[in-house]
């Protein structure tokens, strides 16, 4: 049965930034996603949760076009991004981590940072070689907005720090500033609690949403803290084999029959 999209009230008068329509994915004879269909406003917060093997990173792996969908469609700000390279669905919009950290271990923090500035980049490649002033001014600029970057989650002072020195927790919320540099219009997290300390899970609650605010974009999850879940998202989609089974606020799927037979399977007396 097809499930509503919760946009919020005030992204409702907007095309959904993201939209994907009947998504599905073979891997030989096995299907691993069918029949997803989720609308995300243009300052949403939402999240995705199921079960482990759900399909949830295979989500974002086709939201991404790391993999070609078997059917289905994804349109970012309306445009479809089929035929599309990940490098090329990433200067359109879409931005995310991975559940295993990928940083550049041996650059600093700042230089992790600037790699994310690449698609903004407009100097020559002859002033690049030549170091001509446009290509100093730009690096300029950009040094000067990876700072201001940095400042978001109070990082300014590690610049200089090399990234593969960092704690697991600084290491994760660089990853998430370097796919801000990007300047995307949709920002993906892959279980960015994950490792997380209590004390850091409750940072990062706050930090998702500065950064929904401080640049009006739109961001989705996949976590299983559901202490996060609850916190910051606004509409929560379950899957479950590769299919939404619920889709509601936070309240409202923990307390849907059909999610909790997903995680803790199907008890004695439920029908």
């Amino acid at each position: 049965m097809e499930t509503p999209n919760l946009i919020p009230e005030r992204d409702l008068g907007s095309l959904p930034v993201l939209q994907a329509e009947r998504l599905g994915i073979d891997f030989g004879g096995l299907t691993a996603v069918d029949d997803f269909s989720i609308a995300l406003g243009r300052t949403e917060i939402s999240g995705i949760i199921g079960p482990n093997g759900a399909g949830k990173t295979t989500i974002f792996n086709l939201l991404t076009n790391v993999y070609k969908p078997t059917r289905g469609t994804i349109l970012l700000d309306g445009v479809d991004t089929a035929n599309k390279s990940m490098v090329q669905v990433n200067k359109m919009g879409i931005a995310r981590t991975f559940q295993n950290i990928r940083l550049f271990d041996k650059m600093t923090v700042a230089e992790n940072v600037l790699v994310g500035f690449t698609n903004a980049m407009s100097s020559s490649l002859v002033a690049d070689i030549l170091r001509l002033p446009s290509h100093w001014r730009q690096e300029e600029e950009f040094r000067d907005r990876t700072l201001s970057l940095l400042d978001i989650f109070g990082m300014r002072g590690l610049a200089d720090e090399t990234a593969g020195n960092l704690p697991y927790g600084a290491q994760r919320r660089l990853e998430i500033l370097r796919a801000l540099a990007t300047q995307p219009k949709v920002l993906l997290l892959d279980e960015p609690a994950a490792g997380m300390n209590p004390n850091e899970t409750e940072e990062l609650m706050s930090n998702i949403q500065l950064i929904r605010d401080e640049f009006q974009i739109a961001i989705l999850l996949i976590e299983h803290d559901m202490q996060l879940v609850s916190g910051v998202c606004e509409g929560v989609a379950v899957l479950d084999y590769g299919k939404i089974i619920s889709k509601g606020t936070p309240e409202e799927i923990q307390n849907d029959p059909r999610v909790i037979e997903a995680y803790l399977g199907k008890q004695v007396g439920v029908r």
